[in-house]
């Protein structure tokens, strides 16, 4: 037996090589921000799994894979999670114990060419299942999804106006299945060769094709960013802040003014005495002004997280009410079951209520349309595709991450609007109230500068506005179904092979007939 084999015979320590491989990914993200290195970043937990003596070995090293992934990727959730983000992690994993299975089964030994060439396509359909299934809301949501690493790269942009952030993560995964054939099997390495090159030349060619967004007009919107406000009586001194902030845009010609996540903490109904305030800073400045309320809302059970228009008359009546929670911060799933979680950390004592519908919403004299969404939201690439597809001319994430302010978080959060403007061919305003705001063009690329945590500022910007509907925007997620397609067809290559194999066989040698012999009788004198 060769070293790392002998070394590797442990299950403790093949085990904890499974959790480091599978955290490598998380250095793609913000903040470190090497999008090169997810391209590489799963070979190392794809020769563990390729080495594994069984199938169920490699499942279990897919599943411990999956929970180094998960812990690493939302590190930033153990003030609030402590030892529960690890139960979560233990839980969620199991979606990549068939993706494990799968690597050792097309890549373990000396594989043929058509076993090599089906990688290349089943083994990122087998990740973007994962994907899929993680990203519902249930289990966590679509955060720190493989093609999100790419955010900045103008290339990949471009391809997420074609499939989305699906075909990004498609891609990725490809090539490091590329370059897993390239370090461990020593023939046939033309075909993890032909992979890479088809990479490119899909990317060149969505570069070339894809129709970019045509600019028709130009929008000045406001972000106002208090920061941190700490101390008793913290949502009026918030609200006072942002008053001032907001009065020093007077003048400024804009269009819009966006405030922060639970930037207002009382129902403006309720208190029309902070109503008026906000429609005479619309007034001062000539701009309405989206707040954020995060209240207990009169005539209504529960608490919400909505946003407002306010204008020069007052509430103009339009109101986005968050629809996707947030697990554990702004609801406990299966409370009665899991309700433990807030003796442990900072979960939600109240789980907050959800809006049924998302709204455009007008803005002004002008007839901009607004898109709203709150913090968690812009994670989804369906509800900012929704919103293009019902007219926006503007996204906008409110958000706040007062919680998680000297983490990988804010900037993490704030690269997802690039995205989300990307795939819709729509401008995108991600305006905190702590964390990272920041603004990105209709293809993605960066409209002005960064405010970090630490700014309490009110800064505008030139958006430029764009006319037509990307391939995303229009046929949707489709890298995902034609995945689908790609493993039910896998799948019905195997049972037909296993089906021919059972059918060809000789049948078992019969077992030889057991002869029975006559025991002799004693006779006795």
């Amino acid at each position: 037996m060769k070293m790392p084999d002998r070394w590797l015979a442990s299950p403790w320590r093949r085990g904890l090589l499974a959790v480091l491989s599978g955290a490598l990914p998380m250095l793609a993200f913000p903040a470190p921000s090497l999008w090169w290195f997810a391209y590489v970043a799963l070979v190392p937990w794809m020769l563990l799994a390729r080495s594994a003596p069984t199938g169920r070995r490699a499942a279990y090293d897919g599943w411990l894979g999956g929970v180094g992934f998960l812990v690493a990727v939302h590190h930033w959730l153990l003030p609030s999670l402590h030892v529960f983000i690890f139960v979560i992690a233990a839980l969620v994993g199991v979606l990549w114990a068939p993706w494990g299975w799968l690597v050792r089964r097309f890549l373990a030994g000396a594989p043929s060419a058509g076993r090599l060439a089906a990688a290349l396509v089943v083994l990122p359909s087998g990740w973007l299942m994962v994907e899929l299934v993680r990203s519902w809301q249930g289990l966590g949501g679509p955060w720190g999804l493989l093609g999100s690493s790419q955010w900045q790269v103008e290339p990949a942009l471009r391809l997420a106006s074609v499939g989305g952030v699906w075909l990004l993560s498609f891609l990725v995964v490809a090539v490091n299945v590329a370059v897993t054939v390239l370090a461990a099997v020593r023939r046939p390495r033309v075909l993890a060769v032909a992979g890479l090159v088809a990479t490119v030349a899909v990317t060149s060619a969505a570069w070339v094709w894809s129709p970019r967004p045509d600019v028709v007009g130009r929008a000045r919107i406001a972000v106002v960013q208090p920061s941190v406000i700490a101390g008793s009586g913290s949502p009026e001194k918030r609200f006072a802040r942002e008053e001032a902030l907001t009065r020093g845009l007077a003048g400024r010609d804009l269009d819009l003014i966006v405030w922060g996540e639970s930037s207002v903490g009382y129902d403006l109904t309720h208190r029309p005495d902070l109503a008026d305030r906000v429609a005479a800073l619309s007034r001062e400045t000539g701009a309405d002004i989206l707040v954020n309320v995060d209240a207990r809302r009169a005539g209504h059970p529960g608490i919400y997280k909505s946003s407002v228009l306010v204008g020069p008359q007052g509430l103009t009546g339009e109101r986005y009410d968050k629809m996707r929670l947030v697990p554990f911060g702004e609801y406990i799933p299966f409370r009665p079951l899991l309700g433990w979680a807030t003796s442990v950390g900072k979960a939600a004592g109240e789980d907050r209520m959800r809006g049924t519908k998302q709204v455009v919403m007008e803005v002004g004299h002008g007839g901009l349309k607004v898109g709203p969404m709150v913090c968690f939201e812009s994670a989804f690439p369906d509800m900012s595709r929704n919103l293009a597809r019902d007219g926006a001319d503007l996204l906008v994430a409110q958000s706040s991450t007062s919680t998680f302010q000297h983490s990988w978080a804010p900037e993490q959060h704030a690269s997802l609007a690039a995205l989300r403007a990307a795939e819709t061919g729509r401008p995108m305003v991600h305006a905190t109230l702590t964390g990272v705001s920041a603004v990105y063009g209709p293809s993605g690329e960066r409209i002005g500068p960064w405010l970090g945590t630490s700014a309490s500022t009110a800064a505008v910007y030139e958006v430029p506005l764009a006319d037509g509907v990307t391939p995303y925007a229009r046929f949707g997620a489709w890298p995902v179904h034609v995945s689908v397609l790609v493993l039910i067809a896998w799948g019905a290559v195997e049972g037909g092979r296993a089906v021919r194999l059972r059918r060809t066989s000789p049948p078992p040698p019969a077992p030889p007939a057991r002869t029975v012999r006559e025991s002799p009788v004693r006779h006795g004198r």
